[in-house]
């Protein structure tokens, strides 16, 4: 019991290691969307895709960077939410892809970083977070 009591005191330090990792995620994949500024539509790609994927190259590194310095939490980790279940269900009904695929990946990766995000909206964003440091409202 004395070790999961003194662990309870270590979890503002959790949360920001949660934070960390999701933002760090969305901005690399935020990051790699921006390559495709450059694309025009095309068979494969039309334009209402081509447009989502160049609304989420701003969002993603945009809320990515709300969540590391903590700021905004709710907001940002309710629209990587939005975005992440956006992601399993183009996966799901539109490529048709398993939860777990072989040998390409399924939607489990996508559904992880949902859990985190859920995890962290309702938990907030720690102590160590420019929201944690203001009076609550």
């Amino acid at each position: 019991m004395k070790l999961t009591t003194t662990l309870m005191k270590w979890n503002s330090v959790g949360v920001l290691v949660l934070r960390l990792a999701i933002a760090v995620i969305f901005f690399v994949h935020g990051a790699h969307k921006w390559g495709m500024w450059g694309m025009e539509p095309s068979a494969e790609m039309h334009a209402s895709m081509l447009l989502i994927i160049k609304i989420l190259s701003i969002a993603e590194p945009l809320a990515a960077l709300a969540i590391t310095i903590g700021y905004l939490t709710p907001i940002a980790t309710i629209g990587l939410i939005v975005d992440m279940l956006g992601a399993i269900n183009l996966k799901m009904n539109i490529t048709n892809t398993p939860f777990m695929g072989m040998p390409a990946p399924g939607w489990e990766f996508e559904f992880m970083i949902l859990a985190g995000l859920i995890c962290l909206l309702f938990v907030g964003p720690g102590k160590y977070s420019i929201d944690g440091r203001r009076p609550a409202a």
